[in-house]
């Protein structure tokens, strides 16, 4: 069996139950394939950034092994997006039922109007940078060529971030 690359996904919800969004959409991403090697870090409670007029943000991020390149991985987290009931809206930073953010993809540097690899808010993102750190603290991530650690340590971000208890519907 091909291995694929190393793959870690942010995702995140804040509208309905943020908590069976996020554990759908891992379930949903384990689905299609089998010895994924799928990791997932704790849930975080996260304060909105940008719009801070909205709920606050259950996230975490998984990593697992993919052979998908990056545009297929990009359809098939649209589709899981869509089958959770996120709609395409054009405005930026609004409140969304699931959102699933391609962080890295093995070493891949991408830019088009589509994709951005490494996702380029990675490295000012507490929100992202603590699960990533919780699972693979020691990743270096292409182009940046730091670690996910380092990044942390150097993230200047200062927004809420702290262990979602399961079940709290804080």
């Amino acid at each position: 069996m091909k291995v694929g690359n190393k793959v870690y996904l942010s995702i995140g919800s804040n509208i309905g139950d943020r908590e069976s969004n996020i554990a759908q959409a891992i379930s949903a991403i384990e689905v299609p394939r089998e010895n994924y090697n799928l990791s997932s870090a704790s849930f975080y409670l996260t304060e909105p950034l940008y719009n801070l007029n909205q709920e606050y943000f259950i996230n975490t991020v998984v990593g697992l092994d993919s052979d998908l390149n990056p545009f297929q991985l990009l359809d098939f987290i649209k589709s899981i997006e869509h089958m959770l009931g996120r709609r395409k809206t054009l405005k930026r930073n609004m409140p969304r039922t699931i959102d699933i953010d391609i962080l890295v993809h093995g070493s891949s540097v991408i830019e088009t109007k589509e994709l951005a690899i490494p996702h380029p808010g990675l490295i000012n993102r507490k929100f992202v940078l603590i699960p990533f750190d919780e699972i693979a603290p020691d990743f270096k991530i292409p182009y940046v060529n730091l670690t996910v650690n380092e990044l942390l340590v150097r993230c200047s971000d200062t927004s809420l971030v702290k262990m979602y208890e399961l079940g709290n519907k804080a």
